[in-house]
């Protein structure tokens, strides 16, 4: 890598391709190479002004919003003293906070000021204190015109970034968070590391619209009436032909959420957005160490000229992948993501083995995998290998399984699952999500995906976007909204309104935020889907699930413009997943994708793939009984494949190949305190895997056992 020198007294920089060249001038001579460099101009696509914030790194910083690593890892949220009307300053530090602790283990005996945290320093040892880290924030919408993108870009830029030598590293929105939704998986290692980070909500995150008040989010998540907002809202709904007052009246306290219900398919547009971020740090890099012409910036940085690692998980992992593909310019040197959720144009010649022998199946989109196991996990989760499953719900017990038999009645009356008894009708269901792909490492995580609610929640945020559906429309039945606690009944009034600290706690998916999912045709009338019909809302499951496999033309459009083909155009690259990953399975994501990289870019190909045993898809769940003594953490790997990866670009050194890393779960008593994480449970990526190495071979991939 090319370095830019560093400017001595009497020196200009002139920037040229990838580098920058300094000389000696006078000052005339100074003056007239600054004037003919270009102004530093904000890209076209940013819409309105942007904000800036410098914060000391005492009272409020970048990385934890002053709370610290003590203060991260507190169970008690940051106050807020008026709850009705928090400001932008305490939104943005429950968002800090919430996403923070959202996507890493933050138990006692788990990895958190240990192995990472805001204390923990690039070698991993505990040196930094509480980890506050000072700088300067720039935040803005990209938009197209309309108004109705405005996706949120910010970029973080520490004071101990090195204008001499710059880096940036991206840090795109885990699931469908907020602008800060992989502040700990990607945004405090280029924070340590002192690069810019460049975030994006990629125009999924977070915007919710309550309908019954028409109040709306702002860009700093403060709330305003939808009128008032106009052009400025994060979302708000378009009704369509539906007007306000007759919805709000037929469907009272409903919410529209942006990545459902904007009519746009966001996920299209996620590779575009995270490359939009990328150029916003450029400008913002420029705006803070540009030369000065008078009161005018120049432009110091073009494109290319920065280290710029693609790095993120999730939907962030993809659409980091998406960024890298669509890069033709150079904008993006490497790319570093974790479990990421994408979606492929499959080569025929990729096929997946382990152990040689062939997956159940592999290579399909969400739209197709998530559907299904929306339907068969209740069921499945009574099957004898799903035995001793962690209890992810707050439901009682009595109710989960009268819920999981009435699913499996159901489907067999359906004729999608056999078996005269429960028990048979459950194994059949796990049985045919193994044929869907799902690993038996994944056996006992069939009923937590479904009792938390996260496979429900992105099936029907999912069916919604690629259907391009309106809130008016309530696809299937499903709506969102306030309901009982107790009986589920859907319509109430909610005691506190989850609008004023949505952006700081929601994570844009429903449920979240005290914001459910209703099912509208329920026995009752509407009401939370799972107690909305005795078999958990199963009309409407099968009607999402239907969308898919009927072949719905507006379903399978928007699924087409969202794959991608593996073509990282020779990019230095690291995908690291878990092998028990039961949100996002191994065998529709990181194994196909390791098989279209090859047979796109043949030798040209710099991908290495690092699946982890015993690591699931959330990190954040290793704190709960039976997570904690099976699984082990995937950030620990994420911020390893980070520093090999940093360690290639800046010393050449080579990275280890393809290969299966064998972890030891913790083990003790599921409901007592597993043993403390150390290092004997975290074997690390081997330079040399011998008989753990991933072999692809003309887009065959075959992983060891």
């Amino acid at each position: 890598m090319k370095k830019t020198p560093r400017v001595r007294a009497g020196m200009a920089l002139v920037v040229s391709g990838t580098f920058a060249l300094a000389a000696c001038h006078g000052d005339d001579d100074d003056n007239n190479i600054n004037n003919a460099l270009a102004n530093n101009t904000l890209p076209n696509f940013i819409a309105g002004s942007v904000k800036t914030q410098t914060y000391d790194g005492s009272t409020d910083d970048l990385l934890t919003a002053g709370l610290g690593k003590t203060g991260l890892a507190s169970a008690t949220p940051p106050a807020i003293a008026n709850a009705a009307q928090p400001t932008a300053a305490e939104l943005r530090r429950l968002a800090i906070y919430s996403n923070y602790r959202a996507l890493v283990d933050m138990s006692a005996n788990g990895g958190y000021g240990r192995f990472w945290g805001p204390n923990v320093d690039l070698n991993g040892n505990d040196t930094l204190g509480e980890g506050k880290i000072a700088g300067k924030e720039y935040l803005a919408f990209a938009d197209n015109g309309t108004g109705t993108k405005n996706v949120s870009l910010l970029v973080q830029i520490p004071t101990s970034f090195n204008p001499d030598q710059p880096c940036i590293v991206t840090a795109t929105s885990s699931g469908s968070r907020g602008v800060y939704g992989a502040i700990s998986a990607a945004g405090e290692w280029g924070l340590k590391r002192g690069c810019a980070v460049a975030y994006t909500d990629k125009g999924s995150g977070n915007g919710a619209h309550e309908l019954s008040t028409n109040l709306v989010t702002l860009i700093d998540g403060t709330l305003t009436g939808a009128n008032l907002a106009g052009r400025g809202s994060i979302f708000t709904a378009n009704l369509g032909s539906t007007s306000l007052s007759t919805f709000n009246t037929s469907f009272p306290n409903r919410y529209a959420f942006k990545h459902a219900h904007s009519q746009q398919n966001p996920e299209k547009d996620w590779g575009t957005n995270t490359l939009q971020a990328i150029q916003f740090a450029y400008w913002a890099l420029n705006d803070s160490y540009g030369p000065l012409d008078g009161t005018t910036r120049k432009v110091r940085y073009t494109k290319g000229s920065v280290t710029t690692i693609a790095a993120s998980v999730s939907n962030g992992g993809g659409a980091s992948l998406a960024a890298a593909e669509q890069d033709t310019d150079g904008w993006i040197t490497a790319v570093v993501v974790g479990e990421p959720q994408i979606n492929l144009n499959l080569p025929s010649q990729v096929s997946v083995r382990q152990g040689g022998v062939s997956v159940g199946a592999f290579g399909s989109p969400l739209a197709d995998y998530t559907t299904f196991a929306n339907l068969m996990q209740p069921c499945a989760a009574l099957a004898p290998a799903a035995l001793g499953a962690p209890y992810l719900t707050a439901l009682p017990l009595a109710t989960t399984l009268a819920i999981r038999t009435a699913r499996c009645a159901s489907l067999a009356a359906s004729g999608l699952v056999s078996g005269g008894t429960t028990l048979e009708q459950a194994s059949d269901a796990l049985a045919k999500l193994h044929q869907a792909g799902y690993q038996s490492d994944s056996d006992t995580l069939q009923a937590p995906m479904w009792d938390s609610q996260a496979v429900p929640a992105v099936a029907v945020t999912y069916a919604n976007a690629y259907m391009q559906a309106s809130v008016a429309d309530n696809l299937c039945n499903f709506s969102f909204g306030t309901t009982n606690p107790l009986t589920g009944a859907a319509g109430v009034t909610p005691l506190v309104s989850p609008m004023p600290t949505v952006f700081g706690n929601g994570n844009g998916v429903p449920p979240t935020n005290g914001v459910n999912l209703v099912y509208n045709a329920g026995t009752s009338g509407a009401a939370d889907h799972r107690l909305a019909t005795a078999d958990a809302s199963f009309a409407g499951a099968v009607c999402m699930r239907t969308l898919w496999t009927a072949g719905n033309p507006t379903m399978a459009a928007n699924v087409n413009a969202i794959r991608v083909n593996g073509n990282l155009h020779g990019k230095p690259a690291i995908i690291v997943q878990g092998r028990a990953d039961a949100l996002v399975p191994i065998n529709h994501a990181s194994r196909p994708y390791l098989g279209a990289n090859q047979v796109v870019e043949g030798k040209s190909s710099q991908l290495s793939f690092y699946e982890i045993t015993n690591g699931q898809h959330f990190d954040a769940f290793l704190s709960v009984a039976g997570f904690d003594t099976r699984f082990v953490p995937l950030h620990y790997y994420n911020i390893q494949a980070l520093n090999l990866m940093w360690n290639h670009l800046k010393n050449g050194a080579a990275l280890p190949p393809s290969q299966v890393v064998h972890t030891v779960p913790r083990g003790g008593t599921a409901g007592a305190a597993a043993p403390a994480l150390t290092t004997a449970n975290l074997p690390a990526i081997s330079a040399s895997p011998g008989s753990n190495a991933i072999s692809v071979v003309g887009g065959a991939v075959n992983v060891p056992n």
